[in-house]
């Protein structure tokens, strides 16, 4: 079985949103590093629903992207 690109981002995703999940509702002092997570989550997820043809996923990706940012300007 051979993993595509697209098959890769989408596991990236989810797993970086998983562990940005996980370090926020700990409350450990690490929400920079989870916000950083939560960045790189949208743009693998963007990516993937852009090569799949999955357009209404973009706006969700981009509102992401935007909180991530602004996560990781406010906890800077």
């Amino acid at each position: 079985m051979k993993i595509t690109v697209a098959q890769s981002l989408e596991c990236v995703g989810v797993l970086t949103a998983i562990v940005y999940s996980l370090l926020v509702a700990s409350n450990m002092g690490l929400e920079f590093l989870g916000f950083a997570l939560l960045l790189i989550s949208a743009f693998s997820i963007g990516l993937w629903a852009y090569l799949g043809g999955h357009s209404d996923n973009l706006l969700l990706r981009f509102f992401y992207v935007t909180a991530g940012i602004v996560g990781m300007l406010r906890w800077f």
